[in-house]
């Protein structure tokens, strides 16, 4: 039935696509290119307004990895991804008596990359100003917007923890002192404010429209930005989830010594695509690898919906996330074997390991002189029970889902989006990080920092072991593939360790079995969770494999007699993916219907 009926239409047009995961900030987007503006200025509105209108999956102290390819040039990745403190040594943690670094406060903070990344997108790559792209989400954050269900829910998730020690935050998302309404108009002001200050100290320092980004950059790392960074993390002890108050590690010399980058991104190709990640400074690489594994087996004589394929693709999602955890880590302190790990020669003997059974091991490959061990804790255990476990040793737990708690480590997630011009310019960003749930709002600034230090080990056998100037090993995963050597597509999804899970079932599907981008989104999900959580408190639920509702249930039968611990979610509950196009001069865009959120613009 997919290749009949979608919940929406497939975009097309020849003039401009954005689609992301809210429809605000995709209406905003389409806004800049109807007034000549082209991807890159639209990707910066889009993604400050998505900091507004979804503020439960990112905001202004999070980060963004960006992936784009200008008209007729190369793509690159822009790291937007901030690090760790001066601070944060292991032995700073380890004299606190912390084995797992805190999911909700001020411990967890890094530098928030997001608006550098932001400014050196405009700066080298956009053509209109600061104001320009700025002003939309300064309106709607003073005007209001719609609150949908989901942020709701995830201030009444830590509407006690406002309440009684969060209380700058309560003064923000608890208004007059009650929890908001579903359809409620709200408001940021305190953001807004802090977005305008930036723009007017950078129009007072020159009229030069570059001038401009570079000033909003100091403002931001070296002015007052920072500066209330600093304060509030040095005389501010705040509730976090080892139910105990901490202060911050991170400084204003922090923020002032790290800007954002622009890298090569690491590719593999499959069939006639180029397939374009971020290093393994971020979980990117195993989209690569899962391709690498899949490689040699016939998946175009399979069915999109039958057992095989989704068995052949989760079993090979194991093997490349259980090498994300022996190998990846900042690049700039570790030597991660990317050559070895998408060789030929290495993912032959990988793809032996994936048999007609469900893997009930955690099993990083083995590479000489590289370290191979992976730290997993069964999941319902405390976080004392952290057990290592060297190549193909065995690990097997059975646990039930968490209960909620109120302590700030409600899951944040994250959002999207994906943008094509007329010029043929294209980009994908993944912004997340400075969750309402994070951490407390910093009065002056109105918005609070991002945990995602939660994803550093304390360990310091571990690529991924939390130092100084280490960025974090981030989900945060945009995709781009060139199809025959030209750019194609730019693709992605919210969802943590699924980001790199569910987009590349979207690009499975659309290349073997021919469904369009909204079919492709459309189509039932599925994901695992076998191998180490990249969130607190990362839990491993070995053999895991959760699956929409409307597979077949035949599948699902089949994939339990395979030996899947299957969990049948919700109908439409698994997926958060959009995407956009180009072939020839055809755009073409889709966006996910679930939770009503994301949707696809374009003429």
């Amino acid at each position: 039935f997919m290749n009949k009926f979608t919940t929406r239409p497939e975009i097309v047009g020849n003039f401009g696509i954005v689609t992301s995961t809210h429809w605000i900030a995709s209406a905003v987007g389409m806004s800049i290119l109807e007034k000549g503006g082209n991807a890159f200025d639209a990707a910066v509105a889009t993604g400050i307004t998505l900091q507004v209108v979804e503020p439960h999956l990112n905001g202004p102290g999070g980060e963004v990895p960006l992936i784009l390819a200008p008209n007729n040039k190369d793509p690159i990745v822009i790291c937007g991804q901030g690090v760790a403190p001066e601070l944060a040594t292991l032995k700073s943690f380890n004299d606190l008596g912390l084995n797992i670094v805190p999911g909700s406060g001020l411990l967890p903070a890094v530098v928030p990359g997001a608006f550098d990344a932001w400014m050196l997108l405009l700066l080298n790559f956009g053509t209109m100003t600061l104001r320009d792209v700025l002003e939309p989400s300064i309106g709607i954050a003073t005007k209001g917007y719609h609150l949908v269900p989901n942020i709701i829910n995830t201030i009444k998730s830590v509407e006690e923890l406002f309440r009684n020690e969060w209380t700058s935050s309560a003064e923000i998302y608890l208004p007059g002192g009650k929890l908001p309404q579903e359809g409620d108009f709200f408001t940021n002001k305190k953001m807004a404010e802090t977005y305008l200050k930036i723009i007017k100290e950078a129009e007072g320092k020159s009229n030069d429209k570059k001038e401009q980004i570079n000033q909003a950059r100091n403002i931001w790392s070296k002015g007052f930005v920072a500066e209330e960074i600093e304060n509030y993390c040095k005389n501010n002890q705040v509730m976090d989830t080892t139910e105990s108050k901490h202060k911050g590690l991170l400084t204003a010399d922090d923020i002032a010594n790290w800007s954002a980058t622009i890298e090569k991104p690491l590719t593999y190709d499959y069939k006639n695509f180029t397939v374009c990640k971020t290093g393994p400074w971020g979980q990117g690489p195993t989209f690569l690898q899962q391709l690498a594994l899949l490689k040699d087996f016939d998946l175009d004589v399979l069915d999109e919906n039958s057992p095989e394929f989704v068995h052949l693709v989760v079993e090979a999602t194991k093997l490349a996330f259980a090498d994300r955890e022996a190998f990846y880590g900042d690049t700039n302190f570790n030597k991660v074997p990317m050559d070895i790990l998408l060789s030929e020669e290495y993912n032959i003997e990988r793809r032996r390991l994936i048999s007609k059974k469900s893997s009930m091991e955690v099993r990083p490959g083995y590479i000489p002189g590289f370290r191979g061990e992976v730290t997993v804790r069964p999941k319902g255990t405390t976080p004392e029970s952290f057990s290592k476990f060297d190549i193909g040793e065995p690990t097997v737990a059975r646990f039930d889902e968490p209960s909620p708690n109120s302590l700030g480590d409600t899951k944040g997630d994250t959002t999207h989006f994906d943008i094509i011009d007329k010029w043929g310019n294209m980009i994908a960003g993944t912004p997340s990080g400075g969750w309402l749930q994070s951490s407390p709002i910093i009065p002056e600034l109105g918005f609070c920092l991002s945990n995602r230090g939660q994803m550093f080990w304390l360990d310091d056998n571990s690529p991924a072991c939390i130092g100084p100037k280490r960025r974090p090993r981030t989900t945060l995963s945009p995709s781009l593939a060139l199809k025959d050597g030209v750019p194609y597509m730019v693709f992605g999804t919210p969802g943590g360790d699924q980001q790199d899970q569910w987009s590349l079932h979207l690009f499975l599907r659309h290349v073997h079995f021919g469904l369009n981008l909204q079919e492709a989104i459309d189509a039932p999900g599925f994901s695992t969770a076998h191998f180490p959580n990249s969130f607190y408190p990362r839990e491993t639920d070995i053999g895991h494999l959760a699956i929409e509702g409307r597979f077949p249930k035949t599948t699902i039968d089949e994939l339990k007699k395979k030996g899947h611990k299957v969990s049948v979610d919700t109908d439409w509950s698994l997926g958060r993916m959009t995407a956009a196009s180009k072939d020839g001069q055809i755009l073409k865009g889709a966006a996910n219907p679930r939770f009503m959120q994301g949707y696809a613009i374009g003429r």
